[in-house]
């Protein structure tokens, strides 16, 4: 198949305008509010780096979808709301936090912060590797396995972020996810094609059909010319 392209993070908020100023900070961007309540976070080349949707529904369970930052200050992130939930120990080298609708994130300390804050998304995986290469051959994209039972798509087309990690966990997915991605193809039937499934399809306004991977997770797919 075509590759796709990547475009976007999309995070569901109560409360978009506060959770995405959060993320505007954390990650030095710019936040751009929307007349409909949503908002997006914007790299310096108007890239559209994160997008804010609007939901009725809190956060009830962990995420399974997250994203990996850097830092240089704890302290800092918690002057901007964040919370504390499992500190940096034994062979992590990274703190679980929540931003300001607890949903979970891991910050990595750095004593010189690089440009690009954001360094990963993460994603919650029964069979890690498996998902990885179903990723990597939707994006023309290569993969590195690592011992310890993650696996990482790397040189994503149009990916505002380092790495899209695959973690393995034992629990299969049970509801929708809070954070998903979008990502552009020249025809949706190409992601059918590649094992994707219908969730919902486009419709009047929406010109987005919303498909999931082969572990249930939810993506947008919007079409492109070649």
């Amino acid at each position: 198949m075509d590759g796709a392209r990547f475009m976007k993070v999309c995070l569901d908020a109560t409360d978009p305008l506060r959770t995405g100023r959060f993320w505007a900070d954390l990650l030095d961007l710019e936040l751009r509010p929307y007349d409909n309540g949503e908002c997006g976070v914007f790299g310096p080349d108007s890239t559209c780096v994160l997008w804010l949707n609007r939901v009725d529904t809190e956060k009830r369970v962990k995420h399974r979808v997250h994203l990996d930052v850097y830092t240089s200050s704890l302290a800092g992130l918690g002057a901007l709301g964040a919370e504390v939930l499992v500190p940096a120990g034994d062979d992590r080298v990274w703190t679980v936090m929540a931003d300001t609708e607890g949903g979970e994130f891991c910050a990595f300390l750095r004593s010189e912060l690089p440009v690009r804050r954001l360094h990963g998304l993460v994603v919650d995986s029964v069979d890690a590797a498996a998902q990885a290469r179903w990723w990597a051959r939707v994006f023309h994209a290569t993969v590195l396995d690592d011992e310890h039972g993650y696996s990482t798509v790397q040189n994503v087309p149009g990916m505002p972020i380092l790495t899209m990690d695959f973690n393995h966990v034992p629990e299969p997915k049970t509801g929708k996810n809070r954070i998903h991605w979008d990502v552009a193809v020249p025809d949706t039937e190409l992601l059918f094609d590649a094992g994707a499934s219908m969730v919902q399809p486009r419709h009047g306004t929406v010109e987005w059909d919303v498909l999931a991977d082969p572990e249930g997770n939810e993506f947008c797919a919007f079409t492109r010319p070649r």
